[in-house]
């Protein structure tokens, strides 16, 4: 999939609120995405840090769709782990979410993620994951 067909993958297959995140797809390939989370006061807490639960849903947004440009196409698929470590404040800017599948078996798939500060390039945020493909 390229990333015109990733960016209206998020509309078709993802809830409203993931929606209102406005993802924007970077890049792609066989084995990973990356997509931008655009800063924004509703993400933000005090001090203007985006929330961990933002960058969580945007975390799990990209391995989505590292999954579906693996296979080409939509493949129905549902988080059964995450593991996440916050490195340091993602404040007042964007961040790059970058999800790289490690393995892809027929019933499970494994990857890893790591969300970047635009204006370094240093990781804040380190997730493995653990999806069942249905």
């Amino acid at each position: 999939m390229d990333t015109r067909q990733l960016q209206t993958a998020l509309t078709d297959y993802f809830a409203p609120w993931i929606q209102a995140l406005h993802l924007e797809v970077v890049s792609s390939d066989a084995t990973q995405v990356t997509l931008r989370l655009p800063h924004s006061d509703a993400l933000a807490r005090t001090g203007g840090m985006v929330c961990g639960q933002a960058m969580m849903a945007a975390a799990d947004t990209a391995m989505a769709l590292a999954v579906f440009s693996h296979f080409g196409q939509f493949r129905p698929c549902t988080t059964v782990q995450m593991n996440s470590s916050f490195l340091k404040p993602l404040s007042g800017q964007d961040g790059l979410v970058e999800a790289r599948l490690l393995r892809v078996g027929k019933s499970l798939a494994f990857g890893e993620i790591d969300i970047r500060s635009v204006s370094d390039n240093k990781s804040v945020c380190r997730a493995s994951t653990t999806y069942a493909l249905l």
